[in-house]
């Protein structure tokens, strides 16, 4: 009996390059095909090629620059009022980033060389000066990151270091180096870290001048070594290394006493018999439109940080018009943002203008800006949405001027098929 002859044995090869098992590590195999690992480790590496050099371009800053008057535009839809102040903020952020886009062309012109300015925003608490920041860095797609100067003190001392602004930076960078160079970062309260005294003391100043000189070189462009998951309880890990030359930072404060300041220099008054009278500046916060940088340096701000933030852009206390809008006209009113919640149970919410002045005049009181207004929002509608989900067939919430100032219930409208069993157990409570 013949035996069956098996089939000559072919040894497999790479269907790209050839080669044959003796020349590879690995194959991955497929019906009749087979990839060496070589080929696959150049494809990736093509690929991997291919996916940097089309992200390269988009990492010099926004895709397509918008022009200031877009900018103000976009800041006008979550924004109310602080025309000035949109407008500084506009041209500086169009000017920075048209100066990191141009930086090849401008690299071959010898004389020509454009630097950044760092811009200080001045207002009183509420007035919107995280919310434009924050909108900035929305509006043109780039990192942004939030930073306390409250919790900076000088190196070596208990708090954060100057560098850890730049790790929040970082990490919303998603650790991506370039794109975090090109950055937005937001400072706020600037006007802690300034000095209460302007006479030499000899106790270690560590939350004060020490931090104002520290920020001196970040603010106008070095080469920062940073832990990336930043503090100081990992320090083994490897340090990076940020440029901020093309960071671009706004730092915010309230300032409060600055108007002193300013209507004292305003009030300088000479003296002599052929003076001219001049009339007496009122102290409030209006006169931040005349803040200058000397009145900055009386605050308690070194000079050398006061030439690092050279564009000053004063935001004006809010008026009761600019109150009122901030609640009914931005895309995230407040209004706006009650009204959903009770959309998605199933009923409609109005508020009557009165209750609306009211609400602003609550506001006014508290001296908080555009923060208050929410407070006194919960305050209004926490009744009302803790027994909305009982309520059943309700139609419509109206909520009522009494309901801001006396704490009323609204008057809710019910659909037809709504049986009023609750309201008549009621009343026989009521009456007992």
């Amino acid at each position: 009996m013949k035996k069956d002859r098996q089939p000559p044995f072919k040894e497999p090869s790479c269907s790209f390059c050839g080669r044959t098992s003796n020349e590879v590590t690995s194959f991955v195999s497929g019906p009749e095909v087979f990839i060496c690992d070589i080929c696959v480790y150049n494809a990736a590496d093509i690929l991997r090629q291919g996916a940097l050099s089309n992200t390269k371009t988009s990492k010099k800053g926004p895709k397509t620059l918008p022009k200031p008057s877009e900018i103000k535009l976009h800041l006008d839809e979550y924004v109310i009022g602080q025309d000035s102040a949109k407008r500084v903020l506009s041209v500086a952020v169009y000017n920075h980033y048209k100066r990191i886009q141009a930086g090849d062309l401008l690299g071959s012109l010898a004389d020509v060389d454009i630097e950044k300015s760092n811009i200080l925003l001045a207002g009183p608490t509420g007035t919107g000066k995280t919310l434009l920041a924050q909108t900035l860095a929305r509006v043109l797609d780039v990192p942004f990151a939030i930073a306390d100067a409250t919790t900076i003190t000088e190196a070596g001392y208990v708090g954060d270091d100057v560098e850890s602004v730049l790790v929040s930076l970082l990490q919303n960078a998603d650790y991506d180096v370039e794109r975090a160079e090109r950055g937005i970062i937001y400072i706020d309260e600037i006007d802690k870290i300034s000095r209460r005294s302007e006479s030499s003391s000899i106790t270690r100043d560590v939350s004060g001048k020490g931090v104002q000189q520290a920020l001196l070189k970040i603010l106008e462009g070095t080469m920062a070594s940073i832990p990336p998951k930043g503090g100081r309880k990992h320090p083994e890990q490897s340090l990076v290394y940020l440029n901020t030359k093309n960071i671009l930072f706004i730092c915010g404060g309230a300032f409060d006493g600055i108007e002193k300041i300013v209507a004292r220099r305003l009030n300088s008054k000479t003296i002599g018999f052929h003076s001219n009278a001049q009339k007496s500046v009122q102290e409030s916060y209006e006169l931040l439109r005349h803040l200058e940088p000397e009145d900055l340096i009386h605050y308690g701000f070194i000079p050398e940080l006061t030439g690092r933030l050279p564009i000053i852009a004063p935001l004006a206390p809010l008026t009761d018009q600019a109150m009122l809008d901030i609640l009914t006209n931005p895309k995230n009113a407040l209004v706006k943002q009650y009204q959903k919640l009770f959309q998605m149970e199933g009923a409609e919410l109005m508020f009557q203008r009165e209750a609306l002045l009211a609400i602003v005049a609550k506001a006014q009181k508290r001296k908080t800006g555009a923060r208050g207004l929410r407070a006194i929002m919960e305050e209004v509608m926490l009744p009302v949405m803790y027994e909305l989900p009982d309520k059943t067939n309700v139609r419509k919430c109206v909520v009522t001027k009494n309901a801001v100032d006396l704490g009323a219930e609204p008057v809710f409208e019910y659909s037809a098929e709504h049986a009023p069993a609750r309201h008549s157990s009621k009343k026989i409570a009521d009456s007992q």
